[in-house]
Protein backbone atom coordinates (compact mmCIF):
# COMPACT_ATOMS: atom_id res chain seq x y z
CA UNK A 1 0.00 0.00 0.00
CA UNK A 2 0.96 3.62 -0.41
CA UNK A 3 1.96 5.95 2.37
CA UNK A 4 -0.17 8.91 3.37
CA UNK A 5 0.35 11.99 5.54
CA UNK A 6 -2.13 13.89 7.68
CA UNK A 7 -0.72 17.37 8.34
CA UNK A 8 -1.83 20.47 10.13
CA UNK A 9 -0.27 23.96 10.06
CA UNK A 10 -0.47 26.81 12.55
CA UNK A 11 -2.45 25.31 15.40
CA UNK A 12 -2.30 25.58 19.15
CA UNK A 13 -3.16 22.46 21.16
CA UNK A 14 -5.64 22.98 23.98
CA UNK A 15 -4.78 21.09 27.16
CA UNK A 16 -7.44 18.62 28.30
CA UNK A 17 -7.60 15.91 30.92
CA UNK A 18 -7.98 12.25 29.97
CA UNK A 19 -11.56 11.06 29.29
CA UNK A 20 -12.70 14.67 28.73
CA UNK A 21 -14.06 16.01 25.42
CA UNK A 22 -11.28 17.60 23.43
CA UNK A 23 -11.79 21.17 22.30
CA UNK A 24 -12.49 21.82 18.61
CA UNK A 25 -9.31 22.92 16.82
CA UNK A 26 -7.18 21.90 19.83
CA UNK A 27 -6.23 18.36 18.76
CA UNK A 28 -5.40 16.23 15.74
CA UNK A 29 -6.90 12.74 15.27
CA UNK A 30 -6.54 9.88 12.78
CA UNK A 31 -9.29 7.27 12.40
CA UNK A 32 -9.70 4.21 10.18
CA UNK A 33 -11.97 4.62 7.17
CA UNK A 34 -13.92 1.40 7.81
CA UNK A 35 -14.56 -1.13 10.56
CA UNK A 36 -11.85 -3.46 9.19
CA UNK A 37 -9.20 -1.05 7.93
CA UNK A 38 -5.72 -1.39 9.40
CA UNK A 39 -3.29 1.53 9.59
CA UNK A 40 0.36 1.51 10.59
CA UNK A 41 1.50 4.83 12.06
CA UNK A 42 5.09 5.38 10.93
CA UNK A 43 6.00 8.87 12.12
CA UNK A 44 4.83 11.69 14.39
CA UNK A 45 6.34 15.14 13.83
CA UNK A 46 5.85 18.41 15.70
CA UNK A 47 7.60 21.70 14.93
CA UNK A 48 7.29 24.71 17.20
CA UNK A 49 6.11 28.07 15.84
CA UNK A 50 5.52 29.96 19.11
CA UNK A 51 7.13 33.37 19.70
CA UNK A 52 7.97 32.64 23.36
CA UNK A 53 8.73 29.60 25.51
CA UNK A 54 5.76 27.22 25.52
CA UNK A 55 6.60 23.82 27.06
CA UNK A 56 3.83 21.25 26.80
CA UNK A 57 3.26 17.58 27.47
CA UNK A 58 1.98 16.33 24.12
CA UNK A 59 0.39 12.88 24.06
CA UNK A 60 -0.32 10.43 21.28
CA UNK A 61 -3.00 8.10 22.63
CA UNK A 62 -5.87 5.88 21.65
CA UNK A 63 -9.25 7.53 22.11
CA UNK A 64 -11.92 6.01 24.36
CA UNK A 65 -14.53 8.10 22.50
CA UNK A 66 -13.93 8.68 18.78
CA UNK A 67 -15.00 11.65 16.69
CA UNK A 68 -18.03 11.35 14.44
CA UNK A 69 -20.09 13.58 12.21
CA UNK A 70 -17.15 15.46 10.70
CA UNK A 71 -18.33 18.75 9.21
CA UNK A 72 -15.18 20.86 8.73
CA UNK A 73 -11.50 20.21 8.90
CA UNK A 74 -8.08 21.89 8.78
CA UNK A 75 -6.10 18.65 8.58
CA UNK A 76 -4.81 17.84 5.11
CA UNK A 77 -4.88 14.10 4.37
CA UNK A 78 -2.87 13.28 1.24
CA UNK A 79 -1.21 10.29 -0.42
CA UNK A 80 2.55 10.82 -0.75
CA UNK A 81 2.74 9.22 -4.20
CA UNK A 82 0.61 10.97 -6.86
CA UNK A 83 0.01 7.62 -8.59
CA UNK A 84 -1.71 6.17 -5.50
CA UNK A 85 -5.06 4.60 -6.31
CA UNK A 86 -8.04 6.05 -4.47
CA UNK A 87 -9.07 4.06 -1.41
CA UNK A 88 -12.64 2.80 -1.14
CA UNK A 89 -12.67 3.96 2.49
CA UNK A 90 -9.88 6.47 3.11
CA UNK A 91 -8.75 7.10 6.70
CA UNK A 92 -10.19 10.22 8.32
CA UNK A 93 -8.03 12.94 9.81
CA UNK A 94 -9.87 15.46 11.97
CA UNK A 95 -9.38 18.46 14.21
CA UNK A 96 -12.43 20.70 14.27
CA UNK A 97 -16.00 20.13 13.31
CA UNK A 98 -17.60 16.95 14.52
CA UNK A 99 -20.80 16.34 16.40
CA UNK A 100 -18.94 14.04 18.81
CA UNK A 101 -15.49 15.19 19.95
CA UNK A 102 -12.91 12.56 20.88
CA UNK A 103 -11.79 11.74 24.40
CA UNK A 104 -8.24 10.56 25.09
CA UNK A 105 -8.10 7.23 26.93
CA UNK A 106 -6.66 7.35 30.44
CA UNK A 107 -4.99 3.94 30.04
CA UNK A 108 -3.98 3.74 26.37
CA UNK A 109 -1.28 6.41 26.02
CA UNK A 110 1.15 5.41 23.29
CA UNK A 111 3.73 8.22 23.32
CA UNK A 112 4.39 11.05 25.74
CA UNK A 113 6.26 13.74 23.85
CA UNK A 114 7.63 16.62 25.91
CA UNK A 115 7.82 19.60 23.59
CA UNK A 116 8.65 23.31 23.69
CA UNK A 117 6.76 25.06 20.89
CA UNK A 118 9.33 27.89 20.94
CA UNK A 119 11.34 26.43 18.07
CA UNK A 120 11.34 22.87 19.42
CA UNK A 121 11.16 19.85 17.15
CA UNK A 122 9.99 16.34 18.00
CA UNK A 123 10.18 13.57 15.43
CA UNK A 124 9.26 10.04 16.47
CA UNK A 125 9.93 7.40 13.81
CA UNK A 126 8.91 3.77 14.27
CA UNK A 127 11.61 1.17 13.88
CA UNK A 128 10.75 -1.50 11.29
CA UNK A 129 8.17 -3.83 12.83
CA UNK A 130 7.48 -1.42 15.72
CA UNK A 131 4.81 0.71 14.04
CA UNK A 132 1.76 1.81 16.03
CA UNK A 133 -1.33 -0.02 14.75
CA UNK A 134 -4.84 1.35 14.30
CA UNK A 135 -7.63 -1.10 13.56
CA UNK A 136 -11.12 -0.16 12.44
CA UNK A 137 -12.89 3.08 13.27
CA UNK A 138 -14.35 2.58 16.75
CA UNK A 139 -13.06 3.07 20.29
CA UNK A 140 -10.48 2.26 21.47
CA UNK A 141 -8.30 0.76 18.72
CA UNK A 142 -9.73 2.63 15.73
CA UNK A 143 -8.47 6.15 16.47
CA UNK A 144 -5.38 7.89 17.81
CA UNK A 145 -5.07 11.55 18.67
CA UNK A 146 -2.27 14.01 19.20
CA UNK A 147 -3.23 16.37 21.99
CA UNK A 148 -1.92 18.23 25.02
CA UNK A 149 -2.27 16.76 28.49
CA UNK A 150 -3.43 19.09 31.22
CA UNK A 151 0.15 20.09 32.07
CA UNK A 152 2.31 22.79 30.55
CA UNK A 153 1.58 25.70 28.27
CA UNK A 154 0.90 24.59 24.69
CA UNK A 155 1.98 26.96 21.92
CA UNK A 156 1.60 27.44 18.18
CA UNK A 157 2.93 24.50 16.17
CA UNK A 158 2.77 22.48 12.96
CA UNK A 159 2.51 18.68 12.91
CA UNK A 160 2.06 15.62 10.79
CA UNK A 161 1.28 11.93 11.12
CA UNK A 162 2.84 9.72 8.44
CA UNK A 163 0.99 6.42 8.02
CA UNK A 164 0.26 3.47 5.78
CA UNK A 165 -3.33 2.17 5.39
CA UNK A 166 -4.04 -1.46 4.43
Amino acid sequence: MARWVASRNNWTPIAVADTTNMTAAGFMALQGGSSTQRINLLEVYMGGLASASAPAQMVLARDSTVFSGATSNAVLNVALDPATAALAAPPLAQDVGSTTLPQRSSTLRLLTLGFNAFGGIVRWVAAPGEEIGILGNTASNGEVSLSSASAGTPGLMASHLLYEPF
